[in-house]
């Protein structure tokens, strides 16, 4: 097991917990949404909070951040667009009935859920509501979309692309155990996904392969194949609610209340890896450069080798569930139910495993030749790696 780190800055601004973390496509800047019923705007080179945005009448559930504006959405039944430049308030997206909880920006689209048991599609330029999509029975927690020309074979492309037309659909995940996708045009439902028997909490969407992963209350994943509505596997393994997914070349990542993160051959539905050591759920998980990160309910973020499962690091310091984790420029950024956003330096976590992954491809090439010294690298070994702070940190290579 690694030794805990030090975080390089502890960001204390808000007066709530931060429900959630947003990068900007450009890496520049994050933001943060928080219980307090502001969000903030951090720039990712100084770290330094360099926006406030105030006007939400009630805590800001989720937030979602472009090069050029931030949205934030809210108890108060509103999702708010702002300039990132000037921290104004450019729109206010009125019609929800309930808490909205959700939101996703995509193409000139913005789609919200929410309590109210409908989700909606917006024009994130009019500040004008243009599709209802009802016919959940309870709230709308998880969203995700994509185009029918995502998913066609070539033939159809060519097809579509003579008819010019490309059309929009939405998925929506809710309480009521389903699972449902729409047409945004015409806010027909195309397909009810039925299945679960739990609340879907999350969704991951492969549009190139034709897959959708759901994750549930219901200790299980399923996958669907988004053109047919055909349930393909459900994978079984896990003792406690599904709460985040991660799908990363053809490997699923899924983070559990059972207080383990497995990983899953998408292909085969395989479970090949079990990363054990959180005390409490596994609130979020991130993949980056062959190291899975991962926050929790007993407020440490963690690393592990991905492959092997062996835990590399515990990042300490949090004093409350971490609901929300961002890597960018080899600095991890963990945010909390705290109301602090930590951030920590893994240079030397992603070097280590940079000359791992070396190695290993190294070991891999004269392996070929030499049969028998794969048994060699497959075998554990414990080591003693010096960090830069100069404690020891007690790693497993394989």
């Amino acid at each position: 097991m690694g030794n805990s780190g030090s975080a390089v800055k502890v960001c204390t601004d808000h007066q709530g917990g931060i429900n959630w973390l947003s990068l900007s496509p450009d890496g520049q800047r994050l933001l943060t949404g928080s219980e307090d019923g502001t969000a903030r705007l951090w720039s990712t080179a100084d770290s330094q909070c360099r926006g406030h945005f105030q006007g939400h009448e009630s805590y800001i559930t989720f937030c979602h951040l472009e090069n050029e504006a931030a949205f934030t959405c809210s108890a108060d039944h509103t999702i708010r667009k702002w300039d990132v430049m000037t921290g104004q308030c450019v729109a206010i997206y009125r019609g929800h009935t309930s808490i909205v909880n959700r939101i996703l920006v995509a193409k000139d689209y913005l789609f919200s859920g929410s309590y109210d048991r409908t989700a909606r599609c917006w024009s994130v330029d009019k500040e004008k509501q243009i599709q209802e999509f009802r016919g959940h029975r309870n709230c709308v927690l998880t969203l995700a979309h994509y185009s029918s020309r995502d998913v066609l074979e070539e033939e159809e492309e060519e097809e579509e692309e003579e008819q010019k037309v490309s059309r929009d659909l939405l998925v929506t995940g809710s309480t009521d155990c389903t699972v449902k996708v729409w047409w945004v045009s015409s806010g027909r439902c195309y397909q009810t996904l039925l299945g679960h028997t739990g609340a879907v909490l999350c969704l991951i969407l492969d549009a190139p392969n034709r897959e959708l992963f759901s994750g549930s209350t219901d200790y299980t994943i399923r996958t669907w194949n988004i053109v047919t509505g055909e349930q393909l596997k459900v994978f079984k393994e896990h003792q406690g609610s599904v709460i985040c997914l991660e799908l990363v070349n053809r490997h699923l990542y899924s983070g559990s209340a059972d207080r383990t993160v497995k990983c899953w051959l998408v292909d085969t539905g395989e479970r090949i890896q079990t990363y054990k050591a959180h005390k409490h759920s596994v609130s979020t998980l991130k993949y980056h450069a062959g190291i899975l990160f991962t926050g929790s309910g007993d407020a440490c973020a963690r690393a592990f080798n991905s492959k092997s499962g062996v835990l590399q690091k515990i990042f300490r310091g949090h004093k409350f569930i971490i609901n929300c984790i961002q890597i960018h420029n080899e600095l991890l950024y963990t945010a909390s139910h705290d109301g602090t956003l930590r951030i920590w330096d893994i240079r030397g976590i992603c070097k280590r495993n940079k000359r791992r992954l070396k190695k290993e491809r190294s070991a891999q090439g004269r392996s070929s030749q030499k049969g028998s010294l794969s048994r060699l690298f497959n075998n554990k070994v414990g080591c003693m790696v010096q960090q830069e702070n100069g404690e020891h940190e007690a790693v497993e290579l394989m």
